[in-house]
């Protein structure tokens, strides 16, 4: 007979670990900062697993607003309810704004001269190429899907023409393809 105690599963400590983890995640984010969510809350602190954060980031997507901005409000929501929430959507939001302002006045004085041009580009492919990594790393969570991976892989591909081929709106393509993939997970569940 195994006698061992499961150890707890890691969660915040506070909610001023909500916000303090929340800000150093905003501050990492430039451009974006699914690939540092992602790292961070799933592979460093382990507060969610991969199916977990693939289910609150589609969550967070659905709901108005920004993803990540939702997904903080989710996560601070199921460890400390209503004060959880507000205090990750605080450490979302406060520092970042400050900094924010603060780059904006700078910008006006330096937005004409060609290497901060080319600098603004090359942080565009960088934050491309880690929402991209990020993407392949949760892939594996597809072998679960209820649709089974193949038609998922699909799916993705699919959306991926039509959005860079094709040039469809991103509010076509969310409720053609998003709502084929819901429903036919619906009725794969259901049988």
């Amino acid at each position: 007979m195994n006698t061992s105690t499961a150890q707890p599963r890691p969660q915040p400590r506070s909610l001023a670990d909500l916000f303090i983890s929340f800000t150093l995640l905003a501050l990492q984010g430039f451009g974006g900062v699914l690939a540092v969510v992602q790292q961070n809350l799933v592979e460093k602190k382990k507060w969610l697993t991969r199916e977990e954060f693939v289910e609150e980031w589609a969550v967070a997507q659905i709901m108005p607003g920004p993803n990540v901005v939702n997904l903080a409000l989710v996560i601070g929501g199921r460890y400390f309810g209503l004060r959880g929430a507000l205090a990750a959507l605080a450490g979302m939001l406060i520092v970042p704004l400050m900094l924010l302002l603060l780059l904006a006045i700078i910008y006006a004085h330096v937005a004409d001269h060609p290497g901060i041009a080319g600098a603004l580009r090359g942080m565009g492919a960088v934050a491309a190429g880690l929402i991209g990594a990020s993407g392949l790393r949760l892939a594996s969570t597809l072998k679960t899907h209820p649709l089974g991976h193949v038609l998922a892989i699909v799916f993705c591909v699919l959306t991926l023409i039509v959005i860079a081929a094709f040039r469809w709106p991103l509010y076509v393509v969310l409720p053609v393809f998003g709502g084929l993939s819901c429903f036919l997970t619906y009725h794969k569940i259901k049988s």
